[in-house]
């Protein structure tokens, strides 16, 4: 009886984690997530410089240069220093993707 309750527990979690999977998609749209305050939702602009449908390449570096202290102001040196390089591609990536 036990064994058949810890299956039907794990289906339930296994069911449950699925559609919260597929909702994340493409990989760096939730840590892209941070950046919507200031760039739009998927990185097309509000207030700030739109980000979406740059290039991959470009938006990398530059946020490369901006964890590096080399360029930047504000708050985006700080916003970058808490991703590791596959991260920041990640993000590049989806932005790029973004059109």
């Amino acid at each position: 009886m036990k064994k058949v309750g810890l299956l039907c527990a794990w289906l339930m979690v296994a069911g449950a984690s699925g559609p919260a999977l597929a909702e994340v998609g493409q990989p760096g749209r939730l840590l892209a997530s941070n950046c919507f305050q200031c760039h739009g939702t998927n990185g097309r602009g509000s207030a700030f410089d739109p980000v979406a449908g740059l290039s991959a390449s470009e938006t990398y570096k530059k946020l490369k240069e901006m964890q590096l202290g080399n360029e930047g102001n504000g708050i985006m040196p700080r916003h970058t220093m808490v991703y590791t390089d596959a991260q920041l591609q990640q993000i590049a990536y989806w932005f790029a993707s973004q059109k």
